[in-house]
């Protein structure tokens, strides 16, 4: 989720396609599933992977990489959204869980810190990481240069951008010649909501009916304003549109091919010598083949990074 002349390039053309292909992606979580489910973003219920991923040793070496202001608090206060299936919240519950989650519990545990869990509002986090509020932000962040000059990524992931629509609907039998005129629904602060309104200005400036942007506090509620009426496009990341569609049980459905593939990353309070050894916990969990369990438990490993880098963003 971020902002960047050429990711707002592609999606005004993308925007700006006929008759874009439609494409069931599915991005389930694990075969091996409970009957448990949680209130789902478009009203419907979604199961919940069962296999647990346990506790991590920690890492000597990357243990005594870890600034002493952090270790002396011995835990890791992380923050994150509600996303999923990189973050939400399980059913009935104030616990996060997720692919963020998950990861961030592993990295903190291989660090010799307890992780401790914040659900705080998408807008919300990189403020609260660099006012020292949140020792990390682990809540699908795109990496870039604007973004790092207030803090550190360490990147984690991959993934791109997507649109889509209610199943049925005239939208989704027409197609989208052009954004003008329509309505777009997305989650406030994110990289979707900036080119929207880019998109917007291009067609007032050009003479053509305005878009129609409702931005919101959280991607259920977007995904909500889709299935009401409210809105006729949602927009947001191509993990969480997968996963969207996937739980909707038919509503919903994709609206063409993901695009502009980006870094995730791990935010950190700028210079404060976490990156390092968030680095470090990253690769060593590559190494061991947890960080492909916690992808697979979310059915995101096709995201998988090789090598977890810093500051990777380059747009």
């Amino acid at each position: 989720m971020h902002v960047s002349t050429r990711l707002m390039k592609q999606a005004t053309v993308t925007l700006a396609l006929a008759a874009l292909a439609m494409t069931g992606a599915a991005c389930s979580s694990s075969t091996s599933s409970s009957s448990t489910t949680a209130a789902g973003s478009t009203g419907t219920t979604v199961s919940i992977p069962t296999k647990v991923i346990p506790p991590q040793v920690p890492n000597a070496a990357i243990v005594a990489m870890v600034p002493a202001a952090i270790k002396s608090t011995g835990t890791l206060t992380v923050a994150a959204a509600t996303y999923p299936p990189d973050e939400f919240l399980a059913p009935g519950t104030s616990t996060l869980v997720g692919m963020d989650p998950d990861l961030a519990a592993a990295i903190a545990q291989t660090m010799g810190l307890k992780p401790k869990f914040i659900h705080e509002i998408f807008a919300n986090i990189l403020p609260g990481v660099v006012a020292g509020k949140y020792d990390m932000g682990a809540s699908s962040f795109t990496d870039t240069l604007a973004r790092q000059e207030k803090v550190d990524f360490v990147n984690y992931f991959t993934a791109g951008e997507q649109f889509f629509v209610k199943s049925g609907s005239a939208m989704a039998r027409s197609g989208l010649v052009s954004p003008c005129g329509h309505s777009v629904a997305v989650m406030r602060g994110t990289i979707q909501e900036s080119a929207a309104k880019v998109q917007a200005a291009q067609c007032v400036a050009s003479g053509k009916a305005k878009v129609s942007i409702h931005s919101f506090a959280t991607q259920a509620e977007a995904n909500t304003a889709l299935t009401n009426g409210v809105a006729e496009v949602g927009f947001t990341d191509s993990p969480g549109v997968a996963y969207i569609v996937s739980t909707s049980h038919g509503v919903l459905q994709t609206y063409g091919e993901p695009f502009n593939l980006s870094l995730y990353g791990l935010a950190l309070p700028k210079g404060n010598g976490m990156a390092a050894p968030v680095q470090a916990a990253v690769n060593a969990l590559i190494a061991d083949g947890v960080y492909n369990q916690i992808l697979t438990k979310w059915g995101l490993q096709s995201g998988a990074v090789a090598t977890a880098t810093i500051n990777g963003g380059t747009t």
